[in-house]
Order: structure tokens, then sequence, then C-alpha cells
């Protein structure tokens, strides 16, 4: 039986990643999330961690390490919309993902190596392509043979890299990191650990499980044990959906009442959404469009289509249809989003053709999209309206 594949996926500095997305200029300048003269750092970005501004530091501390730190304050909102829309990413690989925090996930890709090709590292590099792609932010990806392996990998990643660890290469990888690299060691534990000497995961796993214990407390020093040769049966615990759907969504970076800009967000909200169904090999009737408007408020509209679709044409015209029938007179919108709900396994439907449909059409083209996306990345071929950002 082969190893299990997990990822960990780790969004750098999220929320000033998602700042510095909307604000391009903000890369190169030092720039914290957070309050400007009371409460404390959120996210840094790079610029500013050199100048020592750390999460969970006072505000007024971080401003007096470098007066000219550009502050922004925290927009939950967005974040939580960012994270939603990676998140659909993840579960378009597969349903077994772990979404530890807003800006962390275990993925557990072992039962779908085969379906996505069989290479961890070219899936890992797919996904944080587009998760830079569709949301601007960029990530650090760890793959090993348990969460606790990821986990470390995706650190050592860091920022914006990949790192896997293969299982005959474990021991290796994780003996020379220090105890406190180790679930589980905090501050406290650490120092009792350096109280016995040990100072190294390696220090750790050369000491008899029974001093551990001794030491510890028989769980946390068995489990320190295991965890120090590598051993971690746990598990990625996915979230069971109240029912099966797949969408997408994407707020501007502007309260916007442009038609056209909106109207072309909808037909990428459909394109993802439609290519995340294939992908998952799903067919759906139920199409959903979602509009959120510059003072919070949101609606939604429901439609059905009279079969099973897993194309962007049909996600796209029926979330057309549903805008359409909202009769908006210059209303500013902050957000979108597409979603197809009550899927089926694709396998599972049969659907009618046309007697005038031809023997090649859209279906084999986005099938043949979806593979050259999969291979040479999601800008490789996009419809030409698409290669407009949104505002």
């Amino acid at each position: 039986m082969s190893a299990p594949v997990v990822m960990h996926v780790d969004i750098d500095a999220f929320y000033a990643s998602v700042e510095m997305a909307r604000h391009p200029e903000l890369r190169t300048v030092p720039m914290f999330v957070g309050g400007s003269s009371r409460g404390v750092v959120l996210s840094a970005n790079y610029p500013a961690r050199a100048w020592g501004i750390t999460s969970g530091m006072p505000s007024t501390r971080a401003r007096r390490l470098c007066p000219q730190v550009a502050v922004i304050h925290p927009d939950f909102d967005r974040y939580g919309a960012v994270s939603d829309a990676i998140e659909e990413i993840f579960c378009a690989i597969t349903n077994q993902v772990e979404m530890v925090s807003i800006d962390e996930a275990f993925i557990d890709v072992t039962s779908a190596l085969r379906r996505l090709g069989g290479d961890p590292v070219a899936i890992a590099e797919g996904l944080r392509a587009q998760v830079m792609d569709e949301q601007g932010v960029a990530c650090s990806v760890g793959i090993g043979p348990s969460k606790f392996i990821a986990k470390l990998a995706s650190k050592a990643a860091k920022p914006d890299g990949l790192r896997l660890v293969r299982p005959d290469d474990v021991i290796e990888f994780l003996h020379p990191l220090p105890v406190e690299a180790i679930w589980g060691v905090g501050e406290v534990t650490a120092e009792k650990l350096h109280r016995l000497g040990l100072k190294s995961v390696r220090d750790v796993a050369n000491t008899p499980r029974t001093t551990l214990q001794r030491a510890l407390g028989d769980g946390l020093g068995a489990l320190l044990f295991d965890l120090s040769w590598g051993r971690d049966e746990r598990s990625v615990i996915a979230r069971e959906p109240a029912e099966h759907s797949i969408g997408s969504q994407e707020t501007f970076s502007r309260d916007t009442d442009d038609v056209e800009v909106v109207t072309t967000e909808i037909l990428r909200m459909a394109e993802r959404t439609a290519s995340r169904m294939r992908a998952q090999k799903m067919v759906g009737r139920v199409v959903t469009l979602s509009v959120r408007f510059a003072d919070f408020t949101t609606i939604t509209r429901t439609g059905t289509l009279k079969a099973p679709t897993d194309l962007t044409g049909d996600v796209h015209a029926e979330a057309m249809r549903l805008f359409r029938r909202l009769n908006l007179q210059r209303a500013r919108i902050r957000r979108v989003g597409v979603r197809v709900e009550k899927l089926v396994p694709k396998e599972e439907t049969y659907l009618q053709p046309a007697l005038d449909e031809p023997e090649v059409g859209w279906a084999q083209a986005e099938a043949a999209m979806d593979r050259v996306v999969l291979r040479f990345g999601p800008t490789a071929v996009r419809r030409a309206r698409l290669t407009r950002k949104a505002s």
C-alpha cells in the first residue's frame, strides 16, 4: 500500500497579501494590516518584517520600529471572500480538504493522484499558479506522507515556495530541526526538553519513550516520541457539505455599477465553477447567482436547467438570465458569485443528445481546454473576454 500524499497550503502573510493584490503599490514598501494607533498587527508584509514588525505586535510599537510603515485597516469581508474562493480551488482537486484557518489548509490527494496525473509536485504547482492567477496571493505548499511532515515542509518552503518530503527522506528532513518544530512543543515543553539536554528532533528520537513519558506525562511523551520518528496517524478531516455544490465568487477591488465589468465577472465565475465541476466529474441543474451590494446586502436567485450540465456556456447563460431579471438600475455591486448545486456524478447521468448537435462541440472543446490548463497553468488558454481583469 502506497504512503499517503498530504499537502499543507499556507497563504503567505494572508491579510497583507490580499491588500497588496488590490493595491500593488504596497508590495515594495513596509505595510501591515491592523489598527494605526490602537490594537495589534494582524499581518505584515516582508518589507515590514525586515524592520522587525511581526503579527501580534502592538501597532504603536510597530510604528516606532518603522515610522514610515503604511497601515491598512482590515477588511474582513474581503478576506473571508478570498479564503472561500481559495477553498473552492482546493475542492476542485479533491473533496479531502481540511481548512485549518482562514489562510491554511490540509489537502489529502492520495486518492486523486491518478486522476490528476500522478505527480504531486505538478499538482501543487498548478494549485499555486491558480491561486495567484485568480486571487493574486502567493502560497507555500508542503507535501509529505502525513499532516505533521506536510506542515513542516510548507514552513521550510516559505515564502512562496514548494517543498516535497518523500517517505524515504522523512528522517533526514526531520531530525536536524529544533525541538520547537514538533507539534505540541511550546515554550514550557521546550524548556523541559532543554533541561534534559534535548535540543534537536534527533535528540528526542534517540531518547527512550519511557524517559519522555516520565518527564512530560504519558500522553505528551508518547506523542513527541512518535512525531520525532515522523509517525503521525492523524487524517485530513474534510468538512461534509450539507449538499454537494461547487461555486466561485469574486469581490471587486472597488464597488462598481459598470454592467460590462459585472457581466464579465459573471462569465469568469461561471467558467471557474464549470471547470471545477469537470475536474470532479460532476454535473448539475440548479444554478444560483449571488450579488452583494455596496451596503453589504446580498441577494440570491436560483434557476433550474432542463438537463444536468458541466459546460461553461450553459452555466453562464442561466446566471446571466438570473442577473437580467434583477433589472438593476446602476446599483453599486461589491461581489458576484455563481454556484451550481445538487450535483451528481457525471457517469451516473444520461445526457440526451440533440438531433442537430455536432459530433464535436463545446464539451470536447472545454475538455481540451482543461487538459491544456492542467499542463501549462490557468492562463494558458481562456476566453478573450476574460483577459480583462476584475476591477
